[in-house]
């Protein structure tokens, strides 16, 4: 076994490794940016070694530079994470030059799956159903509109080296073509130092389902069941969950048998992944195969009881696989939620900053048998770098059925709490609570069809809205309770809290009555039967967990001036607790507008502007590209919502921006 290994990555993955490393009892090294010299994986590991400036392709992805810390610390064994150099094969051939062990597969299953172009080909030639595509490069933009009209819109523009959405776009004519090959070579030349482009036919209402695969240097590979990857978002997963709930036992099996050939065909040994896209009638097709570990391999550890990274260490170390096909049994069900630094309300553009707050729900297994897990790389006070992938967190659940996984997901998000920046932990919510999903009805467009306008916020139904009437009217009263016990004050002279109240929530109004009856807090809403509030919240507390008429919710709560703010399953809401008068005064109180920016474009996020593609005087037309912002390693192109004439121009590009500073003004 290794007596140290190195990790060649950073943030939650790094710690990951870091974890499993700790339990078998090897040392551990970390490497670093510029960036992450704070990093939680920097104080995880045994020894940190400093690889350079805060950009990846001056640093992570610098193979001379991770090649120069293994120099420094000894180790004979590195683990790349995902992302970076984790399918590159130069680095794997880099390693075994320096007799160090590269804890994946070996550089002839890299070449030959590791890149998109190639592995369809051998999948094609091995009579695997794949998707029509062009798998030949691409010289330049005409050329790839000219592909795509041949293959018939809509297509899919990928990165040969790429994954976790970068280098992909989707287009649906000539024009998107073009401006979509651009983009998506510029992103992976950036992300992965490669800019080879290939395209496919994008097929519609596809579910995408991977399969997990497991081999040694024996010849032995298993296949650990299917992950359902459809919540997607941008071509970036979102949500996942193991087992598929649209998979039977005979595609399952066939899905894995046939995934176990196509790794025992290139000799692959390690943890991989074969993703496919399977259609209504549930045909598969094969998509690619990802040579490393997934960002989503927790689910399937959680359904199977398997150590991934611990087997990956053990499979590079020479072991034989201590398991045998039909000894893999899937339990439960298991659900990940990626929590993303990306704000919804600003159609989750990339946010960066410090987490004032980051209090994650307690790990474990809970009273009632569920499960849950959260794999991070962040800590309260730490900072949102602009320059890596935006993930802050995994989040994942167990239970022994998929609506009670899903149901201890909810919990769970409204149990975490996250301050400093925008980040989607109200979306994931809001998508743990819809119906579509619950019911399992899942393809790749579930996002766009079910949020076509974006995301808004969740508004309450009455139900709810109850509910958090009644969690308001309870802070409000134990509050106000707390004000009165002040000291100082004259005995015959103490406030008394008041017992009727009007509690205001955007357009809804609650007349309630609270009461104190034999220890209990008693909420009433008009003539309808009073409700038990119970809760261990005191003033300042910032989440709670209440019981309401006997069921259970977490709330998320902050004073706001006059108001609470309360959240709760993606519901965000401003409540005012009133006494009846001063409810009637605030009712005749004129409302402040916002002021105008109709006029404007706005930077939604911090970022690097890279382009600006009008000037001046020009006549710009609804949907027409204005400028361009990097951030995050992604690109997002800014257009114009309405005819109209540029006025002027405030930045140049390059210029680095904040949220909301202006790039230019219209007439």
């Amino acid at each position: 076994m290794f007596k140290k290994i190195l990790i060649a990555n950073r943030g939650e993955i790094a710690c990951r490794v870091i974890k499993t490393a700790k339990k078998l009892g090897i040392a551990t090294v970390a490497v670093y940016s510029d960036a992450d010299r704070d990093a939680l994986h920097v104080k995880m590991a045994d020894e940190a070694v400093h690889i350079g400036p805060a950009p990846s392709n001056q640093s992570y992805i610098v193979i001379e530079k991770i090649i120069d810390a293994i120099r420094k610390t000894g180790a004979d064994a590195v683990h790349p994470g995902y992302g970076f150099l984790s399918e590159n094969p130069l680095f794997a051939q880099a390693l075994a030059k320096e007799g160090v062990a590269f804890i994946g597969p070996p550089v002839k299953a890299i070449e030959a799956m590791g890149d998109k172009i190639t592995s369809k080909k051998l999948a094609a030639e091995a009579g695997v159903s794949t998707v029509p595509g062009h798998m030949g490069l691409i010289a330049d933009a005409d050329e790839a509109v000219t592909i795509s009209a041949s293959i018939g819109y809509p297509v899919m523009i990928k990165a040969s080296a790429g994954g976790g959405g970068k280098g992909m776009r989707i287009a649906w004519n000539d024009a998107e073509a073009r401006e979509g090959f651009q983009s998506s070579k510029n992103e992976a030349k950036n992300s992965f130092g490669d800019d080879r482009i290939f395209i496919e036919k994008f097929v519609t209402q596809p579910r995408h389902i991977e399969i997990q695969v497991l081999g040694d240097q024996h010849g032995n590979v298993l296949y650990l069941g299917e992950r359902e990857c459809s919540i997607q978002r941008r071509n970036q997963k979102v949500i996942e969950e193991a087992p598929s709930p649209f998979l039977d036992e005979a595609t399952r099996k066939a899905m894995g048998e046939q995934s176990v050939a196509l790794a025992k065909a290139v000799g692959y040994f390690s943890a991989g992944t074969v993703e496919f896209i399977v259609d209504g009638d549930r045909n598969f097709y094969f998509l690619e195969m990802n040579t490393r570990l997934q960002v989503e391999h927790p689910v399937t550890e959680l359904i199977t009881g398997i150590d991934l990274v611990e087997e990956m260490i053990r499979v590079a170390a020479g072991e034989k696989l201590r398991m045998a096909q039909d000894e893999i049994s899937l339990n439960g069900w298991a659900i990940e939620s990626r929590l993303y630094a990306e704000d919804p309300f600003r159609n989750f553009l990339p946010s960066i900053g410090r987490l004032t707050r980051y209090r994650p729900p307690a790990e474990g297994t809970l009273e009632d048998g569920t499960i849950v897990r959260n794999d991070t790389g962040v800590f309260e006070g730490g900072e949102i770098s602009m320059y890596y992938d935006p993930m802050i967190a995994k989040l994942c659940t167990w239970a022994p059925d998929r609506l009670a996984a899903i149901d201890a997901m909810s919990a769970a998000l409204d149990d975490f709490e996250v301050e400093g920046i925008g980040h989607n932990l109200p979306f994931l919510s809001a998508v743990m609570e819809h119906e579509r999903f619950r019911d399992g009805r899942l393809t790749t467009a579930f996002i766009a069809e079910e949020f076509p306008e974006g995301f808004k916020g969740v508004a309450p139904d009455a139900a709810d809205g109850r509910v958090l009437a009644a969690v308001a009217a309870f802070v409000n009263w134990r509050s106000q309770k707390r004000d009165v016990l002040i000291s100082g004050g004259m005995d015959n002279h103490r406030r008394a809290v008041g017992r009727d109240w009007i509690v205001a929530m955007g357009e809804s109004e609650f007349e309630c009555f609270l009461r104190e009856e034999g220890g209990k807090v008693l909420v009433s809403f008009g003539p309808d039967k009073a409700v038990e509030v119970r809760s261990d919240w005191l003033p300042g507390k910032s989440h709670a967990r209440f019981t309401v008429d006997g069921e259970p919710v977490g709330v998320k709560i902050d004073r706001v001036n006059s108001s609470w703010r309360l959240r709760w399953k993606g519901i965000d809401e401003k409540v005012h607790v009133r006494t009846p008068r001063i409810a009637a005064l605030a009712r005749l109180m004129p409302e402040k507008l916002p002021p105008d920016t109709s006029k404007m474009l706005l930077c939604p996020m911090p970022g690097v502007v890279t382009s600006i593609a009008v000037k001046v005087g020009d006549t710009v037309e609804d949907g027409q590209p204005l400028a361009t912002v990097e951030a995050m390693k992604m690109e997002n192109v800014l257009r114009a919502e309405r005819r109209g004439v540029v006025k002027s121009v405030a930045v140049e590009a390059g210029a680095s921006l904040a949220v909301d500073e202006m790039i230019l003004e219209f007439e």
